[in-house]
This record gives C-alpha cells, sequence and structure tokens, in this order.
C-alpha cells in the first residue's frame, strides 16, 4: 500500500478570531458606539447599528482543570450564547445578546462557585507566572500565592469601590514573567546558589550554564580535580537563572529565600507616562501555603490607597502625589537600604553594547 501523504503544516500564526467570536461582535467590527457599566462584572456596548451585546465577567484560576472548563463551557451552552473568552488576566468573559439572560447566567456562575467581578475600579485577578506546574526556576509557586490572596482579596474584585483599576502580578523567581504591576510579590533569593561540585561534571552543560547568567557572574573551575563551575558573589545577584540548566546549583532555600513586594509599576499612558514598579518591602517569609505575612502588607496598602487616594487615581499616580516618604508613613512600611537601588556591576563587569563577552 501507498504510504498515506501527511498534511503539511500551517505556518500561518495564530488561528482567525473571527470564527470564535459572538455574531454580533461580527456583524459590528470596527462600529461600537460606547458602552456602559450595569453592575460590577457586567459590560454593555452599543453598536451604531442599534444592536447591544453584554459581556459577564468571572474569575477563574489561571491553570485550569478539564473538569473545570468543561462545566464553564456547559454554563455557556445552557445560560449564554455558546461564546467565551479569556482575558489576559485568567478571566472568563461570556457574550450575550439578550438582557434578560444576564442574570440568570450570573446566579449559575456564583452557584458553580465563580465570582463575578473584576471590572472598572475593581481589583482585578491576580496575574502570574507558571508556578511549580510547569516551570523548572520558582523559588515559591505563584499559584498558590494568588489562590491565598485573592481568598482575601474576593470583595474588592466582586465590588468597584477602589480608587481607580487596581492590578496585581505575582512571580515565581526574579525574572518577574508575571510584569509589571500596581503591587507586585516576587521571589526574593538572598544567597548566592550552593554547588554540589561533585555532581556538576555529570549534570550541567557548563557552556550553557555560563552564558545563563545575565552579570557574568559564573565561570569554569577545577574543585578535587573535577570540572565544575563557581560563582564570583561579588557580581551575583542571586536571580536563580543558574539553577534550571544546572540544578546542582541550588539556590531556593527555606531560611533564604523570601518575598518581596513591589508598587507602582503601570504599562498604560492614559493619564501619565508608564512607570516601573519600585520596592516597597523586601525579606517578606515566603510562607506557604497561605503566605500571611505578604498578604497582610498588600491588603495594608490596599486599604491606604482606598481612603487616601483621589477619584480615578492610580496607584503610582497617588504614591508620584503624595511622595514615596510619605507612602511608607502611612502604609507602615520600614525604609530600609536594600530599598536604595545602589547596584552597578553590569557598568563595571559588562561591556556598555547589548552584547555580552567574556
Amino acid at each position: 500500500m501507498a504510504k498515506k501523504k501527511m498534511r503539511q503544516p500551517v505556518e500561518s500564526g495564530c488561528p482567525d478570531g473571527f470564527q470564535y467570536m459572538h455574531p454580533v461582535m461580527v456583524s459590528n467590527f470596527g462600529q461600537w458606539q460606547k458602552h456602559d457599566h450595569p453592575r460590577p462584572g457586567v459590560l454593555r456596548h452599543f453598536a451604531h447599528s442599534g444592536d447591544q451585546i453584554w459581556t459577564v465577567r468571572a474569575g477563574t484560576q489561571r491553570i485550569l482543570d478539564v473538569f473545570t472548563l468543561r462545566k464553564l463551557c456547559d454554563i455557556g451552552d445552557k445560560y449564554a450564547d455558546g461564546h467565551v473568552r479569556f482575558t489576559i488576566r485568567s478571566n472568563i468573559e461570556y457574550m450575550v445578546s439578550d438582557e434578560e439572560k444576564v442574570a440568570p447566567l450570573i446566579d449559575a456562575l456564583e452557584s458553580a462557585g465563580f465570582i463575578v467581578g473584576g471590572t472598572a475600579n475593581s481589583v482585578a485577578m491576580i496575574s502570574h507566572t507558571q508556578g511549580w506546574l510547569h516551570c523548572d526556576i520558582p523559588g515559591t509557586d505563584a499559584s498558590g500565592v494568588v489562590k491565598a490572596m485573592m481568598d482575601e482579596l474576593i470583595d474588592e474584585f466582586r465590588n468597584c469601590n477602589m480608587p481607580n483599576r487596581v492590578h496585581i502580578t505575582t512571580s515565581c523567581c526574579q525574572v518577574n514573567c508575571g510584569g509589571q504591576g500596581d503591587i507586585a510579590i516576587n521571589v526574593q533569593h538572598t544567597k548566592p546558589p550552593k554547588i554540589n561540585h561533585d555532581l556538576v561534571s555529570n549534570v550541567c552543560e557548563r557552556p550553557s550554564v555560563v552564558a545563563r547568567c545575565p552579570v557574568a557572574a559564573i565561570r569554569p573551575a577545577q574543585v578535587n580535580g573535577k570540572p565544575t563551575l563557581e560563582v564570583d558573589e561579588k557580581k551575583c545577584i542571586c536571580c536563580g537563572a543558574c539553577y534550571p540548566p544546572c540544578p546542582p546549583m541550588q539556590i531556593n532555600d527555606p531560611e533564604h529565600t523570601k518575598l518581596a513586594i513591589w508598587v507602582g509599576g503601570n504599562h498604560s499612558n492614559a493619564r501619565g507616562k508608564p512607570t516601573f514598579q519600585k520596592l516597597v518591602a523586601s525579606g517578606v517569609p515566603n510562607n506557604p501555603p497561605r503566605w500571611p505575612e505578604a498578604t497582610a502588607i498588600v491588603k495594608r496598602i490596599l486599604k491606604v490607597y482606598k481612603e487616601d487616594a483621589r477619584d480615578w487615581e492610580r496607584l503610582n499616580d497617588w504614591v508620584e502625589r503624595i511622595g514615596w516618604p510619605r507612602f511608607f508613613e502611612l502604609c507602615d512600611l520600614p525604609f530600609t537600604k536594600f530599598h536604595i537601588d545602589n547596584w552597578r556591576g553590569a557598568r563595571k563587569s559588562l561591556n556598555s553594547s547589548t552584547h555580552i563577552r567574556f
């Protein structure tokens, strides 16, 4: 028998999104007039043609099991129009063209344990990195931090009572895949990796590990006649990037792996320029499974922001208005030497071009 010819791969990038969109959205694409916000978690858009579409948003965890996905899809088939989409912060949105379907849809979602909200001036669902399930570098589990914090902040997600929208992010390591946020919770390694020299030559591809270090702090070495690696601790920034390609360079440590909280990151340029987040709390215990210390600091920052900020003032705009000294005072956070950004290792150890040379 002749071998069946294999299907050629389609190398055209993402699939066409229009095939998944609600028919009302497709027919009115680019022709929307305005929108309003009937209640938390619900948006209504008006088209120039007179059509309307309601969007109901519910929070979900980022890493979904197949049973939860089927439950969400069954709710969409039964109570909505069968069209859903996921936001960049892992919320699910149902689109319906009939207002009478909105209330039963919300009741079905909340009866199944999903909270409707996350729109307008609320605390949006926390975005996070892969966590222990998929990533090889984490010093903590961002998924667990999100679960613990959202249990405490669920009323701020359900209601729109903040001065403006609040984006919170979590990251498992200092590479910070979680990105910029009004408040960010990142891992903070405080000691360089401990190296098991007996295993390095059998486990690690040393040139790859040397190349992985962003500050050229790792170099080949010999210990007890065996090829291994060594770390220049004056250059090391304790990022943990060397651990995935070389597990014998262990950096995760119950005592020296902490959490750090950063404030003021903003991608938007609606009212001001985009801003980088700044360190406000360091050495916070990495204390699973509930992370009470980190959660308490985040709740304190949100409480002060809610009471002191002006309407529609983003968190970074509020801090810039009152000043960082006043922010630390209001939030009852100590200012320490670790808040001063005085690291200049790259200027002394690397070329100033985009290429790293050894």
